[in-house]
């Protein structure tokens, strides 16, 4: 007859930990019934295709920037007299600063990317539709905040380039008829710079990161968990069947997998591509010229079409009427508010008044995708004016990366004036006529 023998300490160990992490899940169970809501959630399906991720790279690199910020919160003195100092300290003298900088700096970039490649993807396969038009409006207003999110940051440096952005949004703060004037001094508490850095550290820091807060799971969690994810229209498919896979562990795997993706790939462009080089710049000096750089991508547009608006004044009863600084700011206000009420305009154009759950090819809605590229064209020729600057009349001023002789450059600008007006109906042509003929020649 064989002696028992004791379970080994591993196997004793095992065992009380799982007894212990039952008892707890019960514990809790029982109190706030969480397990009734847990299992139906953790088997919803979700989809498989890699587009469906693209809103994913945005959340986690919301992530990876309020990580950064938290840190950089803690060195950076918002104080108009030190403000360069701190940042600069936080670049080179800080162990880490300079990579947590360029992380969060990184992160935020990609974080506008994945947005705007997000709501292509939203916009081309009429995802907005019927019952989603809420998703698609807090998604447009993620889009604003991020944008004014990213201005604030790059001015928070106080440096030469970061200033020359804040003092051309005064310039247009100015513009307005009436109540430009106290605007500016709001904002500015008397003339440039004056008390703005603690206002900005306080919109950047507390007001815009906290209505994000509230807005990404409200867009990305709440309602996409409430609702039927959108199917790709494949053969056999339907509005009411649902495809995909478990939430856990098919789409939480990949959710991870796309976690650490993003954040290693951000962390690389941190580690090898650098970035805003503030001791380059140095701190502001009023009356001096901005050094030479390239406007970051997302404020381009703005500085694009200022350039190529002319510079148009109307005297009114005495007043100065700046029309040339008025038409940019009218034109991207436009678009974001068609952008904002997109589904409403859709449903009433096309008549469409019915739940959609099954996406869109692009060629089966010619219009709306001839529109969206005229859009983007136009945008891009806009953003084409910021490639190209004068060469200044002053040799000791910074050269600009692109330059060209007065005459050149006016021919530049006439150019892009008029390619602004050509190119985006060329562009809609263009592609109307190509969906309609991938759809005469697509299977049903």
């Amino acid at each position: 007859m064989a002696t028992p023998t004791k379970p080994q300490r591993r196997a004793r160990l095992v065992a009380g930990s799982a007894r212990a992490a039952q008892g707890g899940a019960l514990y809790v169970d029982d109190r706030l019934g969480l397990g009734r809501w847990l299992r139906p959630n953790l088997r919803k399906l979700f989809p498989s295709h890699w587009s469906f991720l693209l809103g994913e790279l945005a959340l986690y690199s919301f992530v990876l920037i309020v990580l950064t910020g938290t840190f950089l919160t803690f060195f950076y003195q918002p104080d108009p007299d030190v403000a360069f100092a701190s940042v600069r300290e936080i670049s080179l003298e800080i162990r880490g600063g300079l990579l947590v900088r360029q992380l969060h700096h990184w992160a935020a970039t990609v974080f506008v990317l994945s947005i705007v490649a997000h709501l292509f993807r939203v916009y081309f396969t009429g995802a907005f539709r019927k019952p989603r038009e809420l998703t698609w409006m807090l998604g447009v207003m993620l889009f604003g905040l991020v944008l004014f999110e990213s201005f604030l940051g790059v001015s928070l440096t106080a440096d030469q380039l970061g200033f020359t952005g804040l003092r051309e949004a005064q310039g247009l703060l100015l513009s307005i008829p009436l109540v430009g004037t106290y605007l500016s001094r709001f904002v500015f508490d008397g003339g440039f710079p004056g008390e703005v850095i603690p206002r900005l550290f306080v919109t950047h820091v507390l007001l815009v990161p906290g209505i994000l807060l509230a807005v990404v799971p409200l867009h990305g969690l709440i309602l996409t968990w409430r609702q039927k994810h959108t199917e790709r229209r494949v053969p056999g498919s339907d509005e009411s069947r649902v495809t995909g896979g478990p939430f856990f562990p098919y789409f939480a795997v990949k959710n991870g997998a796309t976690a650490l993706f993003t954040m290693g790939a951000i962390a690389l462009l941190a580690t090898f591509a650098r970035v805003n080089p503030v001791w380059e710049h140095g701190a502001y000096r009023p009356g001096e010229a901005p050094p030479s750089a390239q406007p970051f991508w997302y404020f381009g547009v703005l500085d694009g079409a200022l350039r190529l608006t002319p510079p148009w004044e109307i005297t009114l009863g005495g007043y100065v009427l700046q029309v040339g600084l008025w038409i940019p700011m009218l034109v991207l206000a436009c678009f974001f508010g068609v952008l904002l009420c997109y589904p409403f305009i859709d449903r009433r154009l096309t008549g469409d008044r019915g739940s959609h759950h099954l996406l869109d090819r692009p060629s089966d809605a010619p219009v709306r995708t001839a529109t969206g590229i005229a859009v983007i064209t136009f945008f891009a020729v806009v953003w084409a004016a910021t490639w190209v600057s004068e060469i200044p009349p002053d040799p000791g001023a910074p050269t600009p990366l692109l330059a060209a002789p007065h005459d050149t450059y006016q021919a530049i600008v006439w150019g892009l004036r008029v390619a602004v007006f050509v190119l985006p109906p060329i562009a809609y042509a263009i592609t109307l006529a190509y969906c309609r003929r991938r759809a005469r020649h697509s299977p049903a």
